[in-house]
């Protein structure tokens, strides 16, 4: 299985109309057909730069899926993000692959 991890480092004056707009960027994503979940998490960490980082992790369905959302619909979601935004939030991308999965189960 294969995640597909986007982290955007948003300028904090936009990060308000940034969150808005990415829940629904993530809906768009995941409409391709290509993951199964995202999950939108804010990193924990002051970079000093007044701008607040987020990770938007995809668990795609296949690596054939992932391919085909690179091929098929990226380069559009991404525009999407530049005509918008511009330089105030900065992306870069990452892949990672899962090896196993643990759970701890309460009683």
């Amino acid at each position: 299985m294969i995640i597909y991890n986007v982290t955007c480092n948003v300028e904090k004056h936009i990060h308000e109309q940034w969150l808005l707009w990415v829940k629904e960027h993530i809906a768009q994503v995941l409409s391709t057909g290509c993951f199964s979940e995202a999950k939108l998490t804010k990193v924990l960490v002051d970079d000093g730069h007044g701008s607040i980082t987020y990770s938007v992790q995809y668990r795609a369905i296949s690596r054939e899926a992932l391919d085909s959302y690179y091929t098929q619909h990226a380069n559009a979601l991404r525009q999407d993000a530049i005509d918008r935004f511009g330089e105030k939030v900065l992306s870069f991308r990452t892949e990672l692959e899962i090896i196993d999965e643990f759970s701890v189960t309460f009683n």
